[in-house]
């Protein structure tokens, strides 16, 4: 009999690329703020979602992470090789039924077993080469200080490519943190067919919620921020374009994922 929480499944169930949840993560964070044009951003939000309104219109966020994981049974962190992995996330503000909310239109990963995880979720992963400004706690003109003046740096490669570079010089304690955040976010759950004739009608389309537990922040500086979005043939980021920058941060995040929340009434469009 195969077993394995995903593929590939095999007689012991050691291969699969997304052991069994639930999923434990600790890691480092960068992010910037800033604000798109709001009618350039809202075509990327799925039915059930609306634009954010007032003072969100058009808020977006990066995030670029230095993750570390690990499974209930085991202490995966002791291989590096596979517990580690970067990844860097643009959300976009939003609603849910007149609330506050956040969607994942890009995110880009640098593991296979983290994009599995991901693709599970409902997060749109693709491979991307995602790098940060080390602070080690240590005085070095090799590395920052992680308090007022400390200046990080994050960029993400795609296709060998760079399409996004961001600096960040820390000011002091944060009392807020990201918005839009990704604790809650909402994704789409999407894996197509290939039976001829009905490669319109997806095998599985999903409204989700994650639904992460145990969530903390420690340490969150925040800063002034400067962003750049790069033309790319294989992306749309020219839609995310920032009309203006906000602050920065840097914080350390951990969390643990191991459930979703399914919008029952969402339809896809034109079923």
């Amino acid at each position: 009999m195969l077993q394995g929480y995903s593929i590939p499944r095999t007689p012991a169930g050691r291969s699969s690329l997304a052991p069994q949840p639930p999923w434990h993560y600790t890691g480092e964070v960068l992010a910037v703020e800033f604000t798109a044009d709001p009618q350039a951003v809202a075509p990327f939000l799925p039915a059930g979602l609306a634009p954010a309104s007032g003072e969100r219109a058009g808020r977006c966020a990066l995030y670029f992470c230095d993750w570390q994981f690990s499974t209930e049974n085991g202490l995966d962190y002791l291989d590096p090789l596979t517990s580690q992995y970067r990844e860097t996330i643009l959300l976009m503000a939003c609603e849910r039924d007149g609330a506050s909310a956040s969607f994942c239109p890009y995110i880009w990963v640098d593991q296979d077993l983290a994009l599995m995880r991901g693709l599970i979720q409902g997060w749109p992963k693709q491979f991307g080469r995602t790098g940060m400004t080390r602070g080690y706690g240590m005085r070095s003109p090799a590395a920052p200080s992680v308090s007022a003046g400390g200046r990080f740096g994050a960029a993400l490669t795609f296709r060998e490519r760079r399409a996004v570079e961001a600096q960040i010089t820390l000011q002091g304690q944060s009392h807020r943190l990201p918005d839009p955040g990704f604790a809650s976010t909402f994704n789409v759950r999407h894996f197509p067919r290939l039976t001829a004739g009905r490669h319109d009608d997806p095998a599985v389309h999903e409204l989700v919620q994650l639904r992460a537990r145990d969530v903390a922040v420690e340490n969150p500086m925040i800063g002034q921020a400067s962003l750049t979005l790069f033309d790319h043939p294989g992306l749309e980021l020219a839609a995310f374009t920032p009309v203006s920058v906000g602050e920065g941060f840097r914080m350390s995040v951990s969390l643990t994922v191991d459930d979703l929340l399914l919008v029952e009434d969402y339809v896809l469009p034109g079923r």
